[in-house]
């Protein structure tokens, strides 16, 4: 941060509010699908009504790359004050993240070797850690967005407005090859230009809170309108994440729907912030929000470890999460919150050493 400048409490508690989400949501809304080749995750959202509309709110990965752009901005910024260049900012922005990745991946890799040793005759084990690491997608694309964080922002500072108009429409023609003309490989440019459009937004993040609340408004509503057409025209799913039996999911790879999930999601968190702040200004809002930013890669990680061991230990004690998303499904979801969360607070205390900068919450 600049000399004298007061520190954004509210980015810190998007961040934590973010993540929250995604791990309660992995945790209350998983369902475990066992095929011939092992688990497979599925979620509700195909066989429950009117459930789809909670992704438009609980699918926040749009909030953490704008959350991350702002971050990144401001971390360049001041190691460009204090004389450093590029590599001091990969150091201080990659250290945090790719430390703690890569112990889970060597502790998780050694599980499943000492699993095939021990009881060989278990045919799961590689599906299983597939599962295990799947929150690692989102971590390959947020390094890459670190790595060209220089580039966008001298397009930021050069082009302003024009950058994030010029990615919302690469995203458009991105869509248009892939459904008009059945170039089906081009969607993966989307996996970058989506999420580095919401990267990029988060550049203009004090702008945004200096702008006129109108601003706020029209990327709510905006979104809101863009969303509503794209989702009834036959193309898109309404849901924001992948559901059995959809043949496309507008998050692998994101489509068009997510740009305009983006600006609906930053013109909410825009417009609830002044009510935030005031929230953050007691005592345990603040302590938890400190504790997320100073666990948070060591909570994203390991979250999907802590579910698999209350899976088994559920089992164990003859507490079957069933497969198909019936009334007992939904009774048990309170169950399925509480024992993920006390099978990761040990995982948490055990390897959040290795999370680097950890009394440095939300740098």
């Amino acid at each position: 941060m600049p000399p004298g400048k007061v520190r954004d409490n509210y980015i810190d508690l998007l961040r934590a509010l973010s993540l929250f989400v995604v791990v309660t949501w992995h945790w209350a809304f998983s369902v475990i699908v066992w095929r011939t080749d092992g688990p497979h995750a599925s979620n509700p959202i195909a066989t429950t009504h009117g459930l789809w509309a909670l992704t438009w709110i609980f699918q926040v990965m749009p909030l953490f790359f704008w959350v991350g752009g702002f971050l990144h901005l401001t971390t360049w910024e001041s190691i460009q004050r204090k004389g450093g260049g590029y590599l001091d900012f990969l150091r201080r922005r990659l250290t945090r993240l790719l430390g703690p990745a890569l112990v889970c991946l060597v502790v998780l890799g050694l599980l499943r070797v000492v699993l095939q040793v021990a009881l060989p005759e278990v045919g799961w084990a590689g599906r299983g850690l597939i599962l295990l690491i799947s929150p690692l997608w989102f971590l390959g694309v947020y390094v890459l967005l670190i790595l060209l964080a220089p580039l966008t922002i001298r397009a930021h500072r050069a082009g302003g407005e024009l950058v994030v108009v010029v990615m919302a429409g690469t995203a458009m023609l991105v869509d248009l090859l892939r459904f008009r003309y059945d170039i089906a490989g081009i969607a993966v440019l989307n996996l970058v230009v989506v999420w580095a459009l919401a990267h990029q937004l988060g550049y203009f993040y004090e702008r945004l809170v200096a702008a006129p609340r109108r601003f706020a408004w029209s990327l709510t509503l905006g979104g809101l309108f863009a969303m509503l057409g794209l989702t009834n025209m036959g193309l898109y799913p309404r849901s924001m994440v992948g559901v059995p039996g959809e043949d496309i999911s507008n998050m692998a790879p994101p489509t068009l729907c997510i740009v305009a999930l983006t600006l609906l999601q930053v013109g909410l968190a825009l417009l609830i912030r002044p009510a935030a702040l005031r929230w953050i200004e007691r005592s345990r809002p603040r302590r938890l929000i400190a504790w997320t930013g100073a666990n948070a890669m060591t909570l994203f990680l390991w979250h999907i470890t802590g579910y698999a061991i209350a899976y088994g230990l559920f089992e164990l004690v003859g507490i079957h999460n069933p497969e198909e998303t019936n009334f007992a499904w939904w009774v048990q979801r309170p169950l399925w919150v509480l024992g993920p969360a006390l099978a990761t607070t040990p995982l948490v205390l055990a390897f959040r050493r290795f999370e680097a900068g950890r009394t440095r919450a939300g740098s």
